[in-house]
């Protein structure tokens, strides 16, 4: 197993966005004339357009593409036109915020797979995959200031935060498609382990509860079961009993924002650990030790197993991401 290092080892830290630009100016960059590579090809030119000019407003990146000063091999296009492999794409001088940003924590990532359409890598706990909501920067931030000669790099699907193991991104933009086809087709196989509190009954258990997304009074993004909301499943299957719990794997039939997590405590079974919708008592005593178990400070939830079809060689791949050993300790404490 590979690791890729980033320079000067750190851990990811929550910071106001005020402290990550120290300086701002402005440019004036000439005419470019930028010939779209297959990683490029198939994206509308806005978003080509919003990736390649940072720190300009998009109400102005529209403007330009409005006044007919960005070319195509030499004619007009609207902002729907999708790039091809070979067109030749006209930039006009574009007013540029240079943004001069604080140095990205280093981070040690255990690669799983890679090729030269993939990188899968094992995310630990606690590491956001992007930046925002008061995160400066994620995993995509920091291995694209580690690969500055990579075309393309971009996640192929999300993890929470507090949610380790396998994370997919793609190299390769057609990687990309290929693969959000899979997961919108039902291609892939998604499985995650967890330990749940409470005395599990059913050796394999769908649950099919609807999922609506909304924002607290704080502005934190949350999810909840509504009559009217996304249809969801999950499946989870008993992988071992304990005294007072449950580990079990969650296969996704459907990917909705926390999923799992609300599944599960609206069926009455708290992930361990779980802040937003566990068991808070249950938290506070997982800090302490207690006869018959350790201690256990973070949310049980592990993506150990994703199955997929590779996008260029069209061959199965399974990609399995061991628990960490955090995990394993607390697991075998309550034996």
């Amino acid at each position: 197993m590979k690791h890729l290092a980033i320079n000067n080892g750190g851990v990811l830290q929550k910071q106001a966005e005020t402290d990550t630009l120290r300086q701002t100016t402005q440019i004036q960059p000439s005419v470019q004339l930028l010939t779209i590579s297959e990683e490029e090809a198939g994206q509308r030119i806005d978003n080509f357009l919003l990736r390649i000019c940072k720190g300009v407003p998009k109400s102005h990146i529209y403007r330009v593409l409005r006044s007919g000063e960005v070319r195509v091999n030499k004619g007009r296009i609207d902002q729907l036109y999708r790039l091809q492999i070979g067109d030749v794409v006209r930039v006009p001088p574009i007013r540029m915020a240079e943004k001069q940003e604080n140095h990205v924590p280093g981070a040690e990532f255990v690669i799983l797979f890679e090729d030269s359409h993939l990188l899968i890598i094992d995310k630990p706990a606690g590491v956001a995959v992007h930046g925002g909501s008061g995160i400066s920067y994620g995993v995509i931030e920091q291995l694209r200031a580690s690969r500055p000669d990579a075309k393309f790099l971009e996640l192929v699907h999300r993890l929470d935060r507090e949610t380790s193991g396998v994370l997919l991104l793609a190299k390769k933009r057609s990687a990309l498609v290929n693969l959000h086809e899979q997961m919108r087709d039902g291609v892939t196989d998604k499985r995650y382990l967890t330990l749940v509190h409470g005395d599990w009954k059913n050796a394999r258990q769908h649950v099919k509860l609807p999922l609506h997304k909304y924002n607290t009074a704080d502005g934190e993004r949350r999810v909840r079961v509504q009559a009217d909301g996304m249809p969801s499943h999950t499946v989870f299957s008993l992988k071992k009993k304990y005294a007072e719990f449950a580990l079990l794997e969650a296969e996704l039939k459907t990917g909705r924002t926390h999923q799992i997590r609300v599944h599960l405590s609206s069926s009455g079974f708290a992930i361990a650990g779980d802040d937003k919708y566990g068991d808070f008592s249950l938290n506070r005593a997982l800090l302490k030790p207690a006869p018959g178990r350790g201690i256990f400070k973070r949310m049980f939830l592990h993506a150990h197993q994703i199955t997929f079809i590779h996008p260029e060689t069209n061959e199965p791949m399974t990609i399995n991401a061991a628990l960490p050993s955090e995990y394993e300790k607390f697991l075998t404490s309550l034996l």
